[in-house]
């Protein structure tokens, strides 16, 4: 029989945030995939846990070399447990690879839940969480990280973004550029930790507070683009709207009904401009 790859989460912060089930893995696995070995002990200690299997490094420097070494370890039938520095593998941190991998030989996967700096912002962000999606880091250059944002810029749901904090600056900048000044945002600083704080406000006044320089883990949450209402059109662009339409081919009656679902308005009052402009030209 094959084995079975646990992804397990780990604290974002403070210790006591991990899952009762982590010890029992960490104790129980056969092998132990660890983003930073030297983390991983210190984790163990703070637990109080003994590792019982064979513990490797499996970071972003060697997760492609190392995958089909794990994976035929999977397919021997050991139990591999994979760690991330904190939160859960697979999110902006090793673990794809190797769970697309297994899964492609048929081995089980599965998961011990753990905190997500993801999921704990947007709870603690105060902007709607109904609808939202990860966007991860956005690129180190100026030019590519303006490309990004501006491909998200009509999307509605809240984004959410990890980022460094010596570039948190700049990005906030380049989001009130692209986003609008005025898009409320909130920054998520070192969540769970001592120094926890969560910074909300306008895109342009966070930026305007981060240039003087801010520490620690980041997590930035943005508000979606605002929905856009019905165009505003007066009555001689509607008027010209349903004569382009007869002038294409279509019968005065089919073009006032399109007009007015184009402009989220009655056909009544589509209408009305028509008759209007046409007791105007006699």
């Amino acid at each position: 029989m094959t084995g079975t790859l646990v992804l397990a989460g780990t604290p974002i912060g403070d210790i006591a945030d991990a899952p009762p089930r982590l010890v029992k893995e960490l104790e129980t696995a056969d092998v132990i995939a660890a983003e930073d070995t030297r983390r991983l002990r210190r984790l163990t200690q703070a637990l109080g846990v003994t590792p019982g299997g064979r513990v490797l490094s499996y970071f972003e420097g060697n997760e492609s070399a190392r995958t089909p070494e794990l994976v035929e370890e999977l397919v021997g039938g050991a139990r591999v447990l994979l760690v991330t520095d904190a939160g859960m593998p697979s999110v902006s941190d090793p673990g794809y690879r190797l769970v697309a991998a297994a899964v492609e030989k048929d081995i089980r996967v599965t998961a011990v839940p753990g905190p997500s700096a993801v999921l704990t912002a947007l709870a603690l962000s105060g902007l709607p969480v109904d609808r939202f999606c990860f966007e991860g880091f956005l690129p180190r250059k100026a030019g590519e990280r303006l490309s990004r944002l501006r491909e998200v810029e009509g999307e509605r749901r809240t984004l959410v973004y990890f980022e460094a904090p010596h570039r948190l600056d700049d990005t906030l900048t380049a989001m009130a550029e692209v986003f609008g000044a005025e898009r409320r945002a909130a920054v998520c600083r070192e969540l769970t930790k001592t120094y926890e704080e969560v910074r909300r406000g306008p895109l342009a006044e966070l930026a305007s507070w981060a240039a003087e320089g801010v520490r620690g883990e980041i997590t930035v949450v943005v508000e979606g683009a605002p929905e856009t209402g019905p165009e505003e059109l007066d009555a001689a662009e509607l008027v010209r709207r349903v004569r382009v339409r007869e002038e294409a081919g279509e019968r005065r009656k089919e073009a006032i009904a399109a007009v007015a679902v184009e402009a989220g308005l009655p056909k009544r009052v589509v209408f009305d401009a028509v008759v209007a402009a046409k007791r105007a030209d006699q």
